[in-house]
This record gives structure tokens, C-alpha cells and sequence, in this order.
């Protein structure tokens, strides 16, 4: 098919440059490029192309999108309108959570951040005030032009329920952030120390870093140095950083090793005995699912979003993200070899939905047979 005849495909992700999201853009145009015909050019409108290698598609790069809300709204609403009218895309996905104002056949927005939904407590308000008027902003922004979309993507069932309810929008799928061929890793030949805990995860409010601290506090008083805590952060990302880091930094057992590389991470999930994820909010939790790549125990959240996560898997035991006590109990239990896993199995997820980006594609395109809409 002649160049000039391709229909065009465009991914808007352009303040995407670091952790799950990344992770998400990445995977997302990988999928793309693997599962759409000849007939298709892939156009990413990015931060910095650097950051990927994906040859087939096409970015364009946006570095000032960054640096301000108002000159990110600028780049959603106004310049990437006059984009779309020199692009003349088949289909426009928005791939973090604003719906712009574009022209294209259809449109199709990705919806990812938990914030509207999070329950914010005293201590959050010092920690990172902004973060609560934050959540007040997203559910303002989620709505603005909402409407506009042939399709609302979100990450799991219960965030489906409460956009229906919060924006009254009804063609809303449900689509796991993972990918169709994603295999177990190897075994490393790293040598592993004993007793290595990994909590991969930005330092936000509602990380829960805290009851992971406190639970290593408990643990290391009843067992000593048999054990280490990797947390990746450093101290001075945020004010409720600087707080972990000063409450906790006195246990050896913690080690504060800040961002880590992708190939960094690679390593140090190859060094962990287990995951543990108390995170108190997500729309999904990518490090459970790369736990699972890696084919480690999880000690997660026991909250509906982990449950859907964790999906099928023989591995995982739940704690109240709330209750050190009990988390250092389960730690203790793993290392001391008496932990028992029961087999985790989660009832699938009502239509339209996709289990991965390869399927979210074909949906995203509307080369898939449609289900019926809610």
C-alpha cells in the first residue's frame, strides 16, 4: 500500500518519561507495532523519543509539555487540534487520562490515575498538599470532554463502575496492562542475600510506605539483620519522602536505593525473595504483575484492586495495608519457611473487555468485533 494511503494511528503520552507509565507507553506502541497490518503508521507524540526503540513507529517529540498544567492543557486543547488537522488521523488515543480536543474518525481516550478515588487522611495534607487538590482537579479533568470519546479505557472493573457513575459514560472497557506473550524469566545466577524484601514504587501518599517500615521495625527486633528492606527512594523526592527517610533510616535492615533504571530493577527483582506491595490506591500496581514475571511470592494489599491484579496466581498472600503487626507476621512466617500460599483465583471480568495491550489495539482501532456496549 502506497505511504500516502496508510491510516494513521496516534498515541498522545507526552509527559510519560519515568516508572509504570513509561513502562505502559512502551508496551502499549509495542503491541501496536506488532499487532497492526502494513496498512497502519504509528505516530507517538512523546516527552523525549530517546526513551524509546521502537523503529517502525514515528515520534514526535514535546519537551515543553512538562512544564507547566497550563501548557499541558495547551498541548491538549489547542495544539493538538491543529496536529490532528495536519495529521489526519484514523484514530486519536490519548493514552494519559485527558480527553483532548482533536479531529480524528475516532477517539479514544486511556484513563490510569487513581487520584479522584483516593480518601485522603490528616497526615496527607502535610505530607503533599498539593496532591489533595489534586484529586479535586483530575475529577474535573476526567470529565472535561469525556464525551468526546468512541471508547474509555480504564484498567479494571470497579474504576469501569465509578466512571459510569461519576461521568455517566457507558462504552467504558476494561483492559489489563500487560502483554500477550509475557513469559516467565529465568532463574539468575545472582547471588542472592537472605531475606530480601522489594517495594518498587514512587514515594507517594498513598505508596503506604509506612506499614512496610514499621512491619521491618517489628521483624528486625524479633530477628535482627537476617533480612533487608529495598525501597526505591532516597529521601528527597517529596516531603513525605523526607519523612520515611528520617522516621526509618535509623534500621539497617532498610535500604533507601531511590529510581532505578529498567535494567537496574531487572536485577533487583532477580535479588528479591519476595514483592510486597501496601500500596493503599492503584488502577492497576505494574510491580505485581512483574513480580509475577519474575515468578516471586507477593505479600499485596488487600484491597479489590490488588485482587483483580494478582488475577490467577499460586504465590500471593494478602494483608490489611492498615496492620503492620500482621504484615511482619507474614514476613517473619516466609522467612523463618513456614508461609503458606493458598492459590488465588479472580472470577473474569465482564464484557467489553481486553487482557492485553494486544487486544486493547485491535479494540482501540475498531478492527475487533464490538461486544455489546454497557
Amino acid at each position: 500500500m502506497a505511504k500516502g494511503l496508510k491510516k494513521r494511528l496516534v498515541v498522545s503520552a507526552v509527559n510519560f518519561t519515568e516508572g509504570g507509565p513509561l513502562t505502559a507507553l512502551r508496551d502499549c506502541l509495542s503491541a501496536a507495532n506488532s499487532s497492526l497490518s502494513d496498512d497502519w503508521e504509528i505516530i507517538a507524540l512523546v516527552h523525549d523519543r530517546r526513551l524509546f526503540d521502537i523503529p517502525p513507529v514515528k515520534f514526535i517529540e514535546f519537551p515543553r509539555s512538562k512544564f507547566s498544567w497550563s501548557s499541558r492543557l495547551y498541548h491538549e486543547f489547542w495544539q493538538f487540534h491543529a496536529l490532528s488537522l495536519e495529521l489526519k488521523p484514523e484514530v486519536w488515543l490519548s493514552l494519559h487520562d485527558i480527553s483532548p480536543r482533536v479531529k480524528a474518525a475516532r477517539q479514544v481516550v486511556y484513563c490510569h490515575n487513581p487520584a479522584p478515588f483516593y480518601q485522603p487522611r490528616l497526615l496527607d495534607l502535610w505530607w503533599e498538599p498539593r496532591f489533595l487538590l489534586f484529586t479535586l482537579f483530575y475529577r474535573y479533568l476526567y470529565r472535561f470532554n469525556i464525551h468526546a470519546n468512541d471508547l474509555v479505557v480504564v484498567q479494571q472493573d470497579w474504576i469501569r463502575q465509578e466512571f459510569k457513575r461519576m461521568f455517566n459514560v457507558k462504552n467504558v472497557l476494561v483492559a489489563h496492562p500487560v502483554l500477550a506473550n509475557q513469559t516467565l524469566r529465568k532463574p539468575n545466577n545472582f547471588r542472592k542475600k537472605p531475606g530480601v524484601f522489594l517495594y518498587p514504587a514512587l514515594p507517594r501518599v498513598f505508596k503506604n510506605f509506612e506499614v512496610l517500615c514499621e512491619a521491618a521495625r517489628v521483624l528486625w527486633q524479633r530477628l535482627g539483620d537476617v533480612f533487608e528492606v529495598r525501597l526505591t527512594l532516597l529521601g528527597d523526592e517529596s516531603k513525605y519522602a523526607a519523612y520515611i527517610k528520617s522516621h526509618y533510616a535509623d534500621l539497617p535492615v532498610i535500604k533507601f536505593i531511590g529510581r532505578q533504571t529498567a535494567e537496574q530493577m531487572v536485577r533487583h527483582y532477580q535479588e528479591a525473595d519476595a514483592v510486597v506491595f501496601p500500596s493503599r490506591l492503584e488502577t492497576w500496581g505494574l510491580p505485581i504483575s512483574e513480580a509475577e514475571e519474575f515468578g516471586k511470592p507477593i505479600m499485596v494489599a488487600d484491597l479489590p484492586y490488588a485482587h483483580e491484579s494478582v488475577g490467577d496466581y499460586e504465590q500471593a498472600v494478602f494483608f490489611n495495608p492498615l496492620d503492620f503487626q500482621q504484615l511482619a507476621a507474614i514476613m517473619q512466617a516466609y522467612l523463618q519457611g513456614e508461609l503458606k500460599f493458598k492459590s488465588h483465583f479472580q472470577s473474569p471480568v465482564s464484557s467489553p473487555f481486553a487482557p492485553n495491550w494486544e487486544a486493547l489495539i485491535g479494540r482501540v482501532v475498531g478492527e475487533t468485533e464490538q461486544e455489546n456496549v454497557l
